[in-house]
């Protein structure tokens, strides 16, 4: 663990590819009483945290920026990190390529990588040069299965108290049919416990009811897997807090994420917002089946 004096000023360096969330992540640091400056030249970055900051500072740099390089974002961030009166960190917003791609047909917007080219193109290019950006980002969140609005609670959730990033695990529950989430740091199969989708009187519930709990608790390996993880978490998340890491994702799947993996996020929630930690939770599929159908085949 690094010891260093207290860093009382907040900066925030927003960065990632075009159509991933830049702009909308700036506007939500701002309304939580950052002050906001979107495309700042690189060089001008140095100057403009010269002195004392009157409050904590976001500022977006892309590749539109006059003078951007891979390079020299994160040279400007080894430079912050040395400073000993700011507390740099680098969000990182990141979107599959789909989505990307996606949200630029809807827009109809022009990458900037490849102004007179699809923009499947444009998004390759920009993410090979921003490759090493990501990999050193403090805060990574990948906003392809979140909405303006979940990306607000999400950034509200982890700099919203007084404009300073405290550290935070977010837990979520998934079908693997669907697929796993992507930016989860850690996952877990639940898919071993008993299933309660195969009881028909509790094929309709989920993992937040009383009824399903009871049901997977009678799996005798239930109660020991709680345990262990909880046991494993609360190892883990001391240990990364102290190498400076601000947040951990972790997720939990099962057949169709209704029953066995809201269950076991529930229960793992409760324990560490007991031990102390700052929690929080989403069930995909149950958002999903708001106006969806249900998952079917097993949970």
């Amino acid at each position: 663990m690094t010891d260093v004096s207290p860093k009382t000023h907040k900066l925030i360096v927003v960065s990632g590819p075009s159509g991933a969330g830049r702009s909308t992540a700036i506007n939500v640091l701002e309304d939580l009483g950052f002050e906001a400056i979107d495309n700042l030249p690189l060089s001008l970055i140095a100057r403009l945290t010269e002195g004392e900051l009157p409050r904590p500072l976001a500022i977006g740099v892309d590749v539109r920026n006059r003078d951007f390089s891979t390079s020299g974002v994160l040279d400007l961030m080894a430079a912050l990190h040395r400073r000993r009166d700011i507390d740099p960190q680098l969000l990182f917003l990141d979107a599959g390529e789909d989505t990307l791609v996606r949200r630029y047909s809807e827009t109809r917007r022009r990458h900037p990588l490849a102004p007179d080219e699809p923009a499947i193109r444009g998004i390759r290019r920009e993410a090979d040069l921003l490759a090493p950006m990501r990999a050193q980002a403090e805060c990574l969140l990948d906003t392809s299965d979140l909405s303006p609005h979940e990306l607000k609670a999400r950034l509200t959730e982890w700099f919203g108290e007084e404009g300073s990033a405290l550290f935070g695990v977010s837990l979520q529950s998934f079908s693997y049919k669907r697929g796993a989430p992507k930016g989860l740091d850690m996952t877990f199969d639940c898919r071993f416990l008993r299933n309660p989708y195969w009881e028909p009187s509790l094929r309709d519930y989920t993992g937040r009811d009383a009824a399903v709990g009871d049901h997977i608790r009678t799996d005798p390996r239930a109660a020991a897997f709680l345990d262990k993880v909880c046991d494993l978490m609360l190892m883990l998340l001391p240990a990364f807090r102290d190498e400076g890491k601000s947040h951990l994702s972790v997720g939990f799947g099962c057949t169709g994420g209704q029953h066995r993996s809201v269950y076991v996020t529930e229960q793992v929630a409760l324990a560490l917002a007991d031990k102390g930690w700052r929690v929080s939770k989403r069930h995909r599929e149950l958002d999903r089946a708001q106006g969806d159908t249900r998952p079917s085949g097993g949970s």
